[in-house]
């Protein structure tokens, strides 16, 4: 009898073990995916439609050009960084960039868009 109960035990520890790494899986991919959307945080609702006219307004998402502190990335240049973000006064906005030819991935460098780059398409 004591193997009997010895060999149920085991079956009921495995039993728990699956259902728990199934829960832990199931967790992580919930996490995985809100992680996946956590980007579209950067995204704000605009009553307007880009086709222009028409009775059918749906909301449209409008994405913010770039966030306040932007990390440099591959191959970017100020030039391309301005047109970007929509700020043209970054080498003034950032006075540890002593050289604009002197970009490197990874910079960090402080972005204040100007309010006409808000209005995307015509």
């Amino acid at each position: 009898m004591p193997e009997f109960m010895k060999s149920k035990t085991v079956q009921t520890t495995l039993a728990v073990a699956d259902a728990l790494s199934f829960y832990c899986a199931i967790t992580i991919v919930a996490l995985m995916l809100t992680g996946a959307f956590r980007d579209d945080q950067n995204f704000s609702y605009s009553l307007s439609t880009t086709a222009g006219g028409g009775g059918n307004r749906l909301p449209v998402l409008n994405r913010r050009p770039c966030d306040e502190i932007y990390v440099v990335g591959e191959g970017e240049t100020l030039h391309t960084i301005s047109d970007k973000c929509g700020d043209p006064f970054i080498v003034e906005k950032n006075p540890h960039i002593h050289d604009p030819d002197d970009v490197f991935p990874g910079l960090v460098i402080k972005i204040t868009p100007s309010s006409s780059s808000s209005s995307s398409g015509s």
